[in-house]
């Protein structure tokens, strides 16, 4: 029959949730540190021993052999060692019992206060291992308090902490709601390990289609990717792995039971469920989802893939606010710019027309260049002696000084009628000159040359002689 002291560890180990073990070994820890405050040195080795049959407590003291011992609490005589260890020599240290009678008070108050203390710990180490390998797993908890930025949820070993951050918008809890909830970190603090679990984890949506959907939780089909905005709206990728499986199709389920069940638990969120393809534009169709597309291009440069849809599908496409481009985006790892087949074929106009000016442009180039060069062949032969030309050219070279020679003046006045005499003008001319070199100079202008103006000079009777 066992004893009050084993079936208190036994109760206390069902209560925790904790194996025997671990409740023994704090319990003669906590005897250890006991015993040594009362009966034993303060740096005394010591050690307890609770036999699990009849619940017997062995204190077991390190003491050192000695000729004849003069401190019962660190010696020992050799001969007492002998009778437990026979080969025991003189300055050796050997393990003595030494359970005292009774412990006092003070004693079994600190033995409390340390079992408490050390089931705390084994409490809290256990709880750290347990859920330390749930990262990313669905755990059910009920709601057992809720605060300005926390959700408090009892898990039953321990709480978890569902912070704002992790909340999903237009969600509204109750104390006492049974919810499912995905563990995102556990730590060590010193209060204990602190577990924090999301509503808005894409985790979540995920470990519900594998509750839900028997085909996923046997590999027969995978979820490659998901997107979600919790609240509103999510997309799975799922693609067969074995032939003659609809992956959709066993997602959905029948009428669409099986789908139905996920948005139930997640307050009534839209979720698509596209098929994945290794081909990036077909997955990039698909993911856009329910919207048709009328083609995508690629471009792996820079990670961007431009999708055409009919007009009327447009703002299917987009989706509020863009919503439901910016989760294929998400979907598929890819930049999505959306147009319509109008807009495209308005830009292919736009750039043919350009194009056309462009060659236009660059015909007429190429025509006043064929006629200027024409120009320059017809008129090189009259250039030809041009270098001749430009090197006469230049300032006149002064004529040698030669002697005047004698003129006449029937050789030098212009053969016309006889006219009127005029009075002699201030610089020697006459006044009815200036009309005859007036002609003689419109003349020479017509014909393309600077006009020469003659010198015309009046000779006296007396001088006309002497010539």
């Amino acid at each position: 029959m066992k004893s009050d002291f084993l079936l208190a560890i036994t109760q206390i180990s069902a209560e925790k949730n904790l194996p025997a073990e671990v409740v023994l070994n704090a319990v003669e820890a906590a005897l250890v540190s006991a015993y040594r405050k009362d009966n034993f040195a303060a740096n005394q080795n010591l050690k307890v021993k609770i036999n699990q049959t009849s619940g017997k407590v062995q204190v077991w003291a390190e003491k050192t052999v000695v000729e004849k011992s003069k401190d019962p609490l660190a010696e020992v005589s050799l001969a007492e060692a002998r009778l437990i260890k026979a080969d025991a020599q003189l300055g050796e240290a050997v393990m003595v019992e030494s359970t005292p009678a009774n412990a006092g008070r003070i004693a079994a108050q600190t033995a409390k206060q340390v079992i408490l203390q050390r089931l705390h710990e084994a409490e809290h180490s256990a709880i750290l291992e347990e859920y330390a390998g749930k990262e990313g797993e669905i755990v059910t908890g009920l709601i057992q308090r809720i605060e300005a930025r926390q959700v408090l949820i009892d898990l039953g070993r321990t709480e978890a902490l569902l912070p704002v951050t992790e909340q999903t918008p237009g969600e509204r809890y109750r104390v006492g709601q049974r919810l499912k909830v995905c563990i995102l970190e556990v730590v060590r603090t010193n209060k204990g390990p602190r577990v924090v679990v999301s509503r808005s984890h894409p985790d979540l949506l995920r470990r519900l289609f594998e509750m839900e959907i028997p085909e996923i939780f046997n590999k027969n089909v995978a979820i490659e990717s998901v997107a979600r905005e919790a609240g509103f709206r999510s997309k799975v990728a799922v693609s067969a792995r074995q032939e003659g499986i609809d992956p959709v199709g066993c997602c959905v389920g029948l009428r669409g039971i099986r789908i139905q069940n996920i948005v139930n638990e997640l307050n009534g969120e839209k979720i698509d469920v596209v098929a994945w393809s290794s081909d990036p534009a077909t997955f990039i169709a698909n993911a856009l989802s329910p919207a048709q597309i009328a083609g995508v291009t690629l471009n792996k440069m820079d990670g961007v893939a431009t999708v055409v849809v009919p007009d009327r599908q447009l703002s299917l496409a987009i989706g509020k606010e863009g919503q439901n481009v910016r989760l294929a985006a998400k979907l598929t790892g890819w930049r999505i710019d959306i147009k319509s087949v109008s807009s495209v074929e308005a830009e292919k106009a736009k750039v043919a027309e350009a194009q056309a000016a462009a060659r236009a442009a660059e015909a007429v180039v190429e025509e006043e260049e064929e006629v200027v060069e024409a120009a320059v062949a017809v008129e090189e032969p009259a250039l030809a002696p041009a270098p001749a030309l430009v090197a006469v050219a230049g300032p006149p070279t002064p004529a040698p000084a030669r002697k005047p020679a004698l003129r006449f003046a029937e050789d030098i006045l212009v053969p016309t009628a006889p006219k009127p005499q005029t009075a002699r003008t201030k610089k020697g001319k006459k006044k009815g000159s200036q009309d005859t070199d007036t002609r003689q100079g419109a003349e020479e202008k017509v014909r393309g040359r600077k006009p020469k103006r003659e010198k015309v000079i009046a000779l006296d009777d007396d001088e006309a002689d002497d010539i």
